[in-house]
């Protein structure tokens, strides 16, 4: 059984595993400013981004959904391990040889579940291209090659090619060491009669790829006419497949996605391929299903669509009837979307891979260049179905176009479209339309609620956070000041708690220059995961101060701070001074008189330094 991985090479992983790095092969990372980057949180739905990272303290932290640690937990959640795999999985990424406390060096076939599939697939990959060229494969070759794709195009893409035999693959990795029921629960085998069997026989072969380049399933089209299956089969979903996740070329496609805030959707992997070939590196697929709400998850957190006019999403789709009803289906999800969406359709049904063959690159990037706008192409699908020569036709065909234009959340767009409905339909009367449109569509039409109003955030409250969150990040500003505070100086619930974390750890004194080793500290005094998470949420939110008057910044704070204790040191004392007779009481009154004096001038200096931030 493995030991426990050393606390020193999990030190060493952290610090050779760059967050930033990491976090963004799963998500678009931007910057935020203060040396801290922004994007949207791969843990919850989010329309803006509130998922923030703090490379310099190694931390993250989602101020939408409360998620947070570092790069090691980010592994952890997003990949479902449990700690040890996720180090593992850091230490292989990083070249680090793991040594374990109780018995040395483990070898990978100790690893755990992800990671003996993720072995598994690549092995698997591995056998399928190196098929590829075997003369068995001659079909497979030819098939590519009617399709415009030279073998240097096939390796690019890692095309390979299943045996057709009944158990090649698996015995090729059995002989690996993998056990049966590792290479069934992966999808790559099914149980046969007498164990397993290759699900994919006489077949050219895709590697689906995660974001960050690991093969987690396959693709297989059909060569041979006497194969009873489908044209096209897939990957079962299994513990690293789901396939209404998935999305073909996401690890080649990321980085220029992110850099042109562009994605296009096409149908199949031959057109992801002609595509890229063509001069379109933004292109992805799904695979073996529709695509739906959880592959816009997957794109958002690398278009980073903030607003409808810094990026787009493109759908290609057959000009036929089927390609129309799909991309009617792809409206249906156009406003999870922030960005823009399009369809680019090719008059003629070619797809980009059949367009490439006959018409050359250009015709491909041409094509996506000629998008129209998925609200207009979903209108004029819809009254492209009836008699427009007739009223009773154009009146058919507005009672169906209209819950369309009702649906259109932003009130602007819905009446441009309704204006363009009329023009389509031949009215010539806006008014009309528009009535119809509320009256058709009126149960989507509904007065949108107004949002609840924020509470107002007490000043105090706020001035506590910006302290707190200096004595974490900057806490060399702030020195013995900070470790003087009467604890009662904090009200916020979660400050007063982070303040106890900060003593317990041996406040300001004992954090030097603060860093990762400060913030590490803390985590170890946190008395719970909330505590942590607190003190990971502070170590990630940003100070609301450029870094050239951070020290004056956190001498305002200070000041602001010890200015609050004084006013109740104040309130008491008048009240006190109240309570007090100044003839028959005239010494005491006039000893409190002098300390009330003393504590104003001391609130006004101190409001003086609060006031120089």
């Amino acid at each position: 059984m493995a030991g426990r991985i050393r606390d020193v090479d999990i030190a060493l992983v952290r610090e050779r595993s760059p967050i930033a790095d990491v976090i963004g092969e799963h998500i678009q990372l931007r910057n935020a400013g203060g040396g801290n980057l922004k994007g949207l949180c791969p843990f919850h739905d989010e329309k803006s981004p509130s998922f923030n990272v703090t490379p310099e303290r190694g931390m993250y932290y989602c101020f939408g959904c409360s998620e947070g640690g570092d790069v090691i937990t980010f592994v952890e959640k997003i990949e479902h391990l449990p700690f040890s795999e996720a180090v593992e999985r850091l230490a292989a990424r990083a070249g680090i040889t793991l040594q374990y406390e109780q018995g040395g060096y483990v070898p990978k076939r100790d690893h755990g579940e992800r990671a003996r599939l993720i072995e598994a697939h690549r092995a698997a990959a591995e056998f399928y291209r190196d098929r590829l060229l075997s003369p068995d494969a001659a079909p497979g070759r030819k098939f590519l090659s009617e399709r415009g794709f030279e073998r240097a195009d096939a390796e690019l893409f890692g095309v390979g090619y299943a045996p057709n035999e009944w158990e090649a693959l698996t015995r090729h990795l059995m002989g690996r060491g993998f056990t049966a029921d590792e290479i069934v629960k992966g999808g790559l085998a099914k149980e046969g009669r007498r164990g397993p069997i290759d699900r994919f026989r006489g077949r050219l072969i895709w590697p689906i790829r995660d974001a960050t380049g690991d093969v987690i399933g396959f693709g297989a089209r059909k060569l041979i006419e006497a194969d009873d299956g489908p044209k096209y089969l897939n990957t079962p979903d299994s513990p690293l497949y789901k396939k209404s996740q998935v999305l073909y070329g996401i690890d080649l496609a990321k980085k220029e996605i992110s850099k042109r805030s562009q994605a296009v959707i096409v149908e199949g992997y031959t057109d992801v391929m002609a595509c890229h070939l063509a001069g379109v590196p933004t292109a992805v697929a799904t695979c073996g299903t529709a695509f739906g709400e959880e592959h816009i998850k997957v794109l958002r957190r690398f278009l980073l669509d903030q607003s409808a006019a810094t990026g787009e999403v493109i759908f290609t789709f057959d000009g036929d009837a089927a390609g129309q009803k799909a991309a009617l289906r792809a409206f249906a999800d156009e406003q999870k979307f922030v960005t823009q969406t399009y369809v680019a359709v090719q008059p003629d049904g070619l797809d980009p891979c059949d367009l490439r063959i006959k018409q050359g690159d250009a015709a491909v990037r041409d094509l996506v260049a000629s998008r129209e706008p998925l609200f207009q192409f979903a209108i004029r699908s819809t009254i492209g179905r009836y008699d427009l020569r007739s009223n009773e036709g154009k009146i058919a065909a507005l009672d169906a176009a209209a819950p369309i234009v009702a649906g259109i959340k932003d009130v602007g767009l819905r009446k441009r479209y309704a204006i363009d409905l009329d023009r389509w339909l031949g009215f010539m009367d806006e008014r009309f339309v528009m009535q119809r449109i509320a009256e058709v569509g009126g149960a989507q039409q509904g007065r949108p609620q107004r949002a609840p109003r924020a509470a107002p955030i007490d000043p105090n409250v706020r001035v506590e956070g910006e302290l707190l969150k200096l004595a974490v990040q900057r806490p060399a500003l702030l020195g013995p000041r900070f470790d003087a505070l009467d604890p009662a100086a904090f009200t916020g619930a979660d400050h007063v708690v982070l303040h106890g974390v900060i003593v317990a750890s041996g406040g300001m004194a004992a954090a030097g220059f603060g860093g990762r080793e400060w913030v590490d500290r803390l985590l170890d005094h946190a008395p719970d995961e909330a505590a942590r998470g607190l003190v990971t949420r502070f170590a990630v939110e940003v100070i609301q101060a450029d870094a050239h008057v951070e020290e004056r910044y956190g001498a305002a704070m200070l000041a602001a701070i010890e200015a609050v204790a004084v006013d109740r040191a104040i309130a008491q004392v008048k009240a006190r001074i109240q309570r007090l007779n100044p003839v028959e009481e005239q010494q005491e009154y006039n000893r409190m008189f002098g300390e009330l004096v003393a504590l104003e001038q001391q609130r006004r200096v101190l409001r003086d330094r609060a006031a120089g931030s």
